[in-house]
């Protein structure tokens, strides 16, 4: 009995399913504009967006310079966005402030547009391009709407964007320090120290100098290894002023001692 209920059930799913195929075709078949926009704007209010995506795809052309279309224009980009299609949907909230300036949904689309970008915008480890063109689009947005009820979301993508991107410089700064390149570790942190000076991070990036430059100075040649720990040593200071109660201040003063130590018996040693 328990077989036969399934299949039953099975069998019922596939009629109803077949049943509403069968009428969506009917619907997208119909040459009556008036009915195909109502049926185009019912299946968006019950949330069934891959249809009324495709009705308003066909409606288009049709309904271009007519008094619906920007309505129509509306509808079409969000049901990119509730399909989770943000490059298009980004590309239709975009198009619809350029073709609607005017209207009282440019403001809510040209977010809308700057929120698919961030949507797109990949984990930290991977290529930040999308990334950037959120950010840029965010910060466009919030410069022409600074007192939107938006603003305070916009702005909070801002700092998600800007961690992320925070986060990519920085590994790429530890993989030189990983990998040996002392130098390039000292420029990629200095680097980073510019971009996001407002960062937690800001100690960390600061000892990572002054351990950079004091690895750096330990594989130089003789003749380069005294500045090079001073450089060290100008970091250390700079750490201490700006974050005496850093964490890595007890690393940091070993490292400083220690290169005032290898300044004094290069030193010593010319004398």
């Amino acid at each position: 009995m328990r077989i036969v209920s399934r299949y039953s059930i099975y069998i019922l799913i596939m009629m109803v399913s077949l049943g509403s195929c069968s009428k969506f075709e009917t619907v997208k078949k119909s040459s009556d504009v008036n009915f195909k926009l109502t049926k185009a704007n019912e299946y968006f209010d019950k949330k069934e967006f891959a249809h009324a995506n495709d009705l308003y795809k066909d409606l288009m052309p049709i309904m271009k310079s007519t008094r619906n279309y920007e309505a129509l224009y509306f509808k079409y980009a969000y049901t990119y966005f509730y399909m989770k299609d943000y490059l298009f949907a980004s590309y239709y909230f975009k198009n619809f402030t350029e073709l609607f300036p005017s209207s009282k949904q440019a403001e809510e689309c040209e977010f809308m547009a700057a929120v698919c970008m961030y949507k797109n915008s990949p984990r930290y480890t991977l290529d930040q391009t999308n990334s950037t063109k959120a950010l840029e689009a965010l910060q466009s947005y919030t410069d022409r709407y600074p007192k939107s009820a938006r603003a305070a979301e916009a702005n909070g993508y801002i700092d998600e964007m800007h961690r992320k991107l925070e986060n990519k410089a920085a590994d790429a700064a530890k993989l030189y320090f990983n990998i040996g390149q002392y130098k390039a570790a000292t420029v990629a942190y200095k680097s980073v120290l510019r971009d996001y000076p407002e960062s937690p991070n800001c100690d960390y990036y600061l000892y990572m100098i002054q351990k950079s430059w004091t690895k750096y100075a330990d594989a130089s040649v003789p003749e380069k290894q005294e500045e090079r720990y001073a450089s060290a040593i100008s970091s250390f200071r700079d750490l201490k002023d700006s974050y005496p109660k850093s964490k890595y201040i007890e690393d940091a003063d070993k490292l400083n001692t220690e290169a005032n130590n290898k300044i004094k018996k290069i030193r010593d040693e010319h004398k």
